[in-house]
């Protein structure tokens, strides 16, 4: 028997997002052709369903369809940026059902309880969002999915991708997922998380106590920095600049300065050809070793991984 997935859609539905789960395990095949998903499509009222773009889709089934359904995934909705998730009626007919969410359909699953105490992923955007929304979730906005018994959730459209090849692999094999992938032609897994592509720019410094500090700091990332360097810059004892950058930047210099580094490397793996050993000297990090273990602590990837999937014009 074919394993039957129900994808829930709402007004305002990531037309992509459903594209993904239809495309990936409609090709799902056992090795001698046949078939190994029976996906369709679901909505609270059957009829018209508008989507992020210009185009309407018509969804001729309602809830009651999903009531034989071995997996329910539920996709974003532009909705979600505005709103904290409708709780559908869909939640009282589920019971030992797997259930899936891409993007911000994790909020609809929060909004429901189904995420309460079990850990959960979202878009890096809305994370913040979510956390205050739902702080009996536990919340990992660093990982492209996870997986807490039957609820799995997706941090973005693209790793949808991720987690449907997961969803395969652990249903039908490593074998049929790689085929599923080459037939997509996207990788059967990727490596790190989310924390890669979040964007994070070097905060503005004028206007701080600290910021003659901050500045001189940026010019010097390639030499040795330390807390008393960049007290004695702003002709502070360390006590009284390491309490007042807290207050004014949120983390402590040190931390601050790792922070800054990473970024550095980042934009120089994006934009120059420099070796991964010029840009460990050039940021700080000494050896090509440490600044491995820095960004694989930090966005979860090697320099040369990050390079391949950033590299301007690469």
């Amino acid at each position: 028997m074919t394993h039957r997935i129900a994808v829930y859609v709402r007004d305002g539905l990531l037309a992509m997002e459903l594209g993904i789960v239809h495309r990936l395990f409609g090709q799902a095949q056992s090795d001698s052709g046949d078939p190994l998903y029976d996906v369709f499509t679901c909505t609270d009222v059957p009829g018209p369903v508008r989507t992020d773009s210009d185009v309407r889709i018509l969804v001729e089934r309602g809830l009651d369809a999903v009531a034989d359904a071995d997996t329910v995934i539920v996709p974003a909705s532009d909705a979600d940026y505005t709103s904290n998730g409708a709780v559908s009626t869909l939640f009282d007919t589920l019971s030992t059902q797997r259930l899936a969410s891409i993007c911000t359909g994790s909020f609809v699953l929060a909004a429901a309880g189904v995420l309460d105490g079990k850990r959960a992923t979202t878009h890096w955007k809305s994370a913040s969002r979510f956390a205050e929304l739902y702080p009996q979730v536990l919340l990992d906005p660093n990982v492209l999915y996870t997986e807490d018994g039957n609820v799995l959730t997706a941090a973005g459209e693209a790793s949808g991708i991720d987690l449907c090849l997961y969803m395969i692999r652990q249903d039908f094999g490593a074998a049929v997922a790689n085929r599923v992938a080459r037939g997509t032609v996207v990788p059967p897994h990727r490596s790190g998380g989310q924390a890669q592509y979040i964007d994070t720019p070097v905060p503005q410094t004028h206007g701080t106590s600290t910021a003659d500090a901050q500045e001189w700091a940026l010019s010097n990332l390639g030499a040795p920095l330390s807390v008393e360097d960049l007290a004695r810059r702003q002709s502070m004892s360390v006590r009284t600049f390491s309490r007042r950058f807290m207050a004014e930047v949120g983390v402590s210099p040190a931390r601050w300065i790792v922070a800054q580094r990473v970024q550095r490397a980042r934009e120089l793996l994006e934009n120059t050809d420099l070796t991964i050993e010029r840009i460990a000297h050039d940021t700080g990090f000494g050896t090509a070793t440490s600044l491995r273990n820095q960004l694989a602590a930090e966005l979860g990837v090697s320099p040369s991984a990050y390079r391949a999937t950033f590299r301007v014009g690469g």
